[in-house]
């Protein structure tokens, strides 16, 4: 399988919305702690669709990095998001679906480019500074440490 393949599956997969479900955080709208808590979840769901799209680019560019190398990056994230053989993902759930998948995905990426990074990297310690000077600190500390 090509590595635009396996990028085109990530990148639908992530795409899908989330369905939160606001009943799980408020039972009415006056409930300003619910609605604080589920307005975080969404923030939160959004910044992993923002961190998929950056690492996904940062794959993109990188002609050298190979499909293995992506496919490798399956076993980061327990493993929960497999590739079939014929393109398509599953995942497996382990807490709440919707603030999860698209961490799974970043997860994946991350180790595939850290898997990339570390043949001329001396040690993490090095591919973490790479990945702060590519990404910044934020998504490098989300995903790289």
């Amino acid at each position: 399988m090509e590595k635009q393949t396996i990028l085109g599956a990530l990148a639908a997969f992530a795409a899908q919305r989330p369905g939160l479900e606001p009943g799980n955080y408020f039972s009415d709208w006056r409930d300003r702690d619910g609605i604080a808590a589920y307005r975080s979840e969404v923030r939160s769901i959004t910044r992993d669709l923002h961190d998929v799209r950056t690492l996904m680019r940062a794959v993109e560019l990188r002609s050298s990095l190979s499909a293995d190398q992506l496919r490798e990056g399956f076993r980061a994230f327990s493993g929960r998001l497999t590739l079939s053989d014929d393109g398509r993902l599953d995942y497996c759930t382990g807490q709440y679906w919707p603030t999860e998948y698209r961490k799974a995905v970043c997860a994946v990426l991350a180790l595939a480019l850290w898997t990339y990074w570390r043949e001329d990297a001396a040690d993490a310690n090095a591919i973490r500074k790479t990945a702060r000077n590519e990404f910044g600190r934020g998504l490098a500390s989300r995903w790289f440490n």
